[in-house]
This record gives structure tokens, C-alpha cells and sequence, in this order.
């Protein structure tokens, strides 16, 4: 059996809106699509948002309309993808990683304040696998300095810190619907903008600088080159992805979560034996099951167990090199030590297959891979 890390769920829904978008020959961004999946935000979470060509141009768009510049120093974590420091490293700012909490591998909150100074300009957080970092906490920090909060909730989307949704907390927020995620539209992201004059400025940067949303809103009787910008609208073909995922999104987080917890259960003993550490969910944060991802005691057994499943036909790939200790990280003189835990937890860390379509038999092979796996493990050990 040959079972993927991930495999992007795609019905007649999805395959009817990309055929009524072709057919309508209007393929280009801001059309029907466009439109009904910014009504269907408002509707799932009454939010205004920009869809954007990918969380990567979304946090583009955040490092452009507030203004960072060179010589600003950004705060976030290193466990993270590249496009996280990229948006702001383009705009001249530098980046200042901050080590993780362990147990949720976000950016450990204590330990931001020791890491600001006077050219501090933003703290971007990420909250990774969909759980929420510590946000009050960080909350008080920005506002103790005047800094801007910006939220990385590429994995994120329909997930909560008390009861606040993951991306609207900070002065910006992007989510990612790339084909690994929750729901897709095989590349793509959305901008989420807190102020509502920044919001007007953030649709004239993805408009290529121009104030276009507003002429075609009625607002302005030609549009013209108002600001610097670019072209992150995404095609509306890709829209009508989207819409069919989010006409979904219900029944598609209950299976995610459904296998999510069964993965959770299975795990449990190997956890009681001290094999493994399993997720941890704070009482503050809700799961939206974008990752299953498991812990283990050294870099040399996660080798091992990654190798297992794939000998046996299941990919369980690691995740994040530390940012810290690449060679643009190495550019700003980092090193090795610099940052223990993310260089300790990065080295230990599978996930598992995680997709809507997972069967009941490929969770049922899985796990007797699995068992054999954690045979082998308690042998060796």
C-alpha cells in the first residue's frame, strides 16, 4: 500500500465551479469566484478579507503596507517556513529569531521582550500545525512597545485562541491555501487587515498600486497609480477551487479531526512507554487538525521510524530546517547553539499522513506499520 503525506480532496463540487469559470471565460482575478469566496468568509466568519495569490504574497502585502524598511528588526520564530522572514529580509529588515515552546513548537513567548530593541519594528508569530501561540501574552508585549503583530496562520485557518479566530488577532493575519492545507486551490493565500484605512491601502498594493477596487466599487471615476505594489490577485479559476472546498469546509474539518483524534488515541500507549511525545493542545487553543506530528526521543530514531514507513510505503516527512541555520541565516550571524530547543525539537519531529480522503484502511495499515515500528523501536532502546 502506498499512502502520501498529503492528497488534496477534490469532489464534482470543485470540478463544477472551475468548469462554470472556464465556460464563463472570465479566468482572471476580482471575478465571480473571487467574489463568492470573500461573501463566503463574511459568512463562515464575518470577516473582510484579499485573497491572495499565496500566504507568501499575503505577508508580502503586510511587510509593504506597514512600512518596514532596512534597518527594522523583526521578531519571530526560526521553526518556520522561509516565506515568514523572506517578506520582511526583501524589504531590507532583519530578522530576530526567537527559540520555542517545546511543547506546541511556537515562539516561546517569555522569551520575546529580552530580544527587542530600539529598531524593533513588528513581531510576526506562527501558529504552527493550527495551534494558537500564546497571544495575550504577546499582545502586552506590542503594546508595552508599539510594535505590530502580525499573524502567520498559514495553517491556521478555523482555529481559535479563547474564542478569537487565529488571523484577526494581530494588526495583520494571512492564512495558505496551498494543496497541503485544510482547504485548498492548489496555490493561494488570503490577507487579513485590521485597520480599515490600511485595508483600502493593502487592496491598491495587490491591485499593482492602483486604486482599481474602488473605481470598480463606485468610489472613484478612473483608477490610477496611487502607491507602490504588485500583482498578488489570484486567478479567479483558482477562486472556484476554493469555493467548492469552503461550500465544504464543515464536513472536511470533522473528518480531518475524526482522523486527527484517532491518530491521538493510537499513539497514547507509545507515549506511556516514553517512545514518543504526542501534540499538545493548551487549554487556550482549539485543534483544527491541520498536522499530526509526533516527537521522538533523538534525531537518530526518527531517521529510523521516517526510513520504517517508508520501506513501508507511507511518507512521513520532517518539517522545518531551522531559518537560523541556513546560509542566509548563517548571512546574519547566526550559528549553531543559538537556539537550542528549535535546533533540538526540529531534529525529532515526523508527520503523519493527514488528508480528508485517508481511508479507513489506510489508518488501519498505518497503525500495524506502526506496531511494528515501535516493536523494532523497543527492542533497540
Amino acid at each position: 500500500m502506498k499512502i502520501p503525506f498529503n492528497r488534496m480532496t477534490i469532489t464534482d463540487l470543485e470540478k463544477k465551479y472551475v468548469l462554470d469559470c472556464l465556460e464563463s471565460r472570465r479566468l482572471c482575478g476580482d471575478n465571480k469566484y473571487t467574489k463568492l469566496v470573500e461573501e463566503k468568509f463574511k459568512e463562515l466568519y464575518n470577516l473582510p478579507i484579499l485573497l491572495t495569490t499565496s500566504c507568501s504574497s499575503a505577508l508580502d502585502m503586510s511587510a509593504i503596507v506597514s512600512n518596514i524598511k532596512a534597518g527594522d528588526e523583526i521578531i519571530l520564530p526560526s521553526f518556520t517556513f522561509v516565506s515568514t522572514a523572506n517578506s520582511f529580509v526583501l524589504r531590507g529588515a532583519k530578522p530576530v529569531f526567537v527559540d520555542i515552546d517545546p511543547r506546541t513548537m511556537n515562539i516561546d513567548a517569555n522569551k520575546i521582550e529580552e530580544k527587542i530593541t530600539k529598531k524593533t519594528k513588528a513581531i510576526v508569530v506562527v501558529h504552527y500545525a493550527g495551534v494558537a501561540c500564546e497571544m495575550d501574552k504577546i499582545e502586552e508585549i506590542c503594546q508595552k512597545y508599539n510594535l505590530l503583530l502580525i499573524e502567520d496562520a498559514a495553517q491556521a485557518i478555523d482555529s481559535y485562541y479563547n474564542g478569537k479566530l487565529l488571523g484577526t488577532i494581530g494588526d495583520y493575519g494571512s492564512y495558505s491555501f496551498h494543496e497541503t492545507k485544510n482547504v485548498g486551490m492548489g496555490e493561494g493565500g488570503l490577507l487579513i487587515v485590521k485597520n480599515p484605512e490600511k485595508f483600502i491601502l493593502a487592496e491598491m498594493v495587490r491591485e499593482k498600486g492602483t486604486n482599481r477596487k474602488q473605481f470598480f466599487k463606485g468610489f472613484v471615476d478612473k483608477y490610477t497609480w496611487q502607491v507602490p505594489g504588485s500583482s498578488f490577485l489570484p486567478s479567479d479559476l483558482l477562486s472556484a477551487v476554493l469555493f467548492g472546498q469552503l461550500e465544504r469546509i464543515k464536513e472536511i474539518q470533522e473528518k480531518r479531526i475524526s482522523i486527527w483524534n484517532k491518530y491521538n488515541k493510537y499513539f497514547e500507549k507509545f507515549e506511556q512507554g516514553g517512545l514518543v511525545t504526542r501534540p499538545y493542545i493548551p487549554e487556550y487553543a482549539t485543534n483544527n487538525a491541520h498536522m499530526y506530528y509526533l516527537i521522538f526521543k533523538d534525531s537518530e530514531t526518527r531517521d529510523e521510524a521516517i526510513n520504517f514507513y517508508k520501506e513501508n510505503g507511507i511518507e512521513t516527512p520532517f518539517h522545518y530546517i531551522p531559518l537560523h541555520l541556513s546560509k542566509v541565516g548563517e548571512g546574519f550571524g547566526y550559528k549553531k547553539g543559538d537556539l537550542p530547543l528549535t535546533e533540538e525539537y526540529s531534529n525529532r519531529l515526523i508527520r503523519m499522513p493527514m488528508y480528508y480522503d485517508l481511508t479507513e484502511e489506510e489508518i488501519n495499515y498505518i497503525f500495524e506499520v506502526s506496531d511494528k515500528l515501535f516493536d523494532r523501536l523497543t527492542k533497540w532502546k
